[in-house]
């Protein structure tokens, strides 16, 4: 394929340094020329203006610059962005990015996308072809969604990157992502902030190991990101978050009461969530099947998604997927 990147940052960097790798022709463009000269020696084609990279006439346009961003960049290639293109993005709130594509009158070139990978760095230094190793994507369908648009995003994620993808809509996903991405942030933060405060913070650094490390290393993050993200799906995020205060306090509760039955309670209502991540962790899959991509295409790969389906490659007739371990039937 030939795929157009707007936004040289750590994930567009990334992601156009793989799809090299996979030897399709990548061209970039960033906001800012810095990253150029070391795209340019690491196989990747850079261009003055997102302009050019839409009159290139690529196969896949994919949207990486920051969320706040995409609108001024659709504004700028709505005119020359031919219907031969796909468009696409790798933002991490889809409802947001859908609105300002359709306000832009570019939604019947447009399919979402969201790759769960990165890391506390930024900017096109940062940036690594091993980053979406093992990655799952999400990919968003509305009942407007054109199927054949679907099949070429798709296969830029099993082919161009090796990785694998599920579907969904843009409201069930910024759902989802609030839950495993977005809210985290928050909690990292207020862990690490909690320890900013502790009079005794030299010493618990000090002793601080595994669990600390995992529990707060998106809170190394640059401030501004994690706003951004969270400000984006503020709903969905503030809901979660005041759900999750509710829990703890429910625990210091039970504390301060000395009630070990509810204690005990507590802890095993995420044994479900144990019980799979070991299954996961072994690497068992549940099954492998094909989804025909007839008329009924897009209810067969959201259903496939919701009982724990992921595809991992795709050709114009099917998509081939198996089932991994999940929390419960949808």
């Amino acid at each position: 394929m030939k795929v157009a990147i707007a936004g040289l940052g750590l994930m567009g960097g990334s992601l156009a340094l793989a799809l090299v790798q996979s030897g399709h022709d990548v061209l970039g463009w960033n906001h800012r020329s810095a990253p150029y000269e070391q795209a340019r020696k690491n196989g990747i084609t850079c261009v003055k203006t997102v302009e050019e990279l839409a009159l290139a006439r690529p196969d896949i346009l994919i949207l990486c610059t920051p969320l706040k961003a995409m609108d001024t960049v659709l504004g700028k290639i709505k005119l020359v962005l031919d219907e031969h293109t796909t468009l696409t993005d790798v933002g991490s709130v889809k409802r947001e990015v859908l609105s300002s594509v359709e306000k832009h009158g570019l939604r019947p070139l447009f399919v979402g996308a969201h790759p769960m990978a990165g890391n506390e760095l930024a900017g096109f230094e940062a940036a690594d072809a091993h980053l979406y190793d093992s990655a799952t994507w999400a990919i968003t369908v509305e009942e407007d969604t054109d199927k054949e648009r679907v099949i070429t995003v798709g296969r830029m994620i099993t082919e161009g990157v090796g990785n694998r993808f599920i579907v969904t809509t843009a409201q069930e996903h910024d759902r989802a992502a609030a839950q495993i991405s977005h809210m985290p942030h928050v909690v990292a933060t207020t862990l690490a902030a909690q320890l900013v405060v502790n009079p005794a913070s030299n010493i618990a650094l000090a002793l601080a190991a595994g669990s600390w490390r995992d529990m707060t290393r998106v809170a190394l993050t640059t401030p501004e990101r994690t706003q951004a993200m969270v400000e984006e799906n503020p709903d969905n995020v503030a809901d979660l978050l005041r759900d999750q205060a509710a829990r703890m306090t429910a625990v210091a509760d039970l504390l301060a009461a000395g009630d070990a039955d509810g204690l005990a309670a507590f802890f095993a209502t995420a044994e479900p969530y144990r019980t799979v991540r070991a299954r996961l962790q072994q690497g068992i899959p549940e099954g492998v099947y094909s989804i025909l991509l007839d008329e009924s295409w897009r209810e067969r790969l959201l259903s496939a998604s919701r009982r724990g389906g992921r595809v991992e490659y795709i050709d114009s007739v099917e998509a081939h997927a198996r089932d991994f371990a999940h929390l419960r039937e949808a």
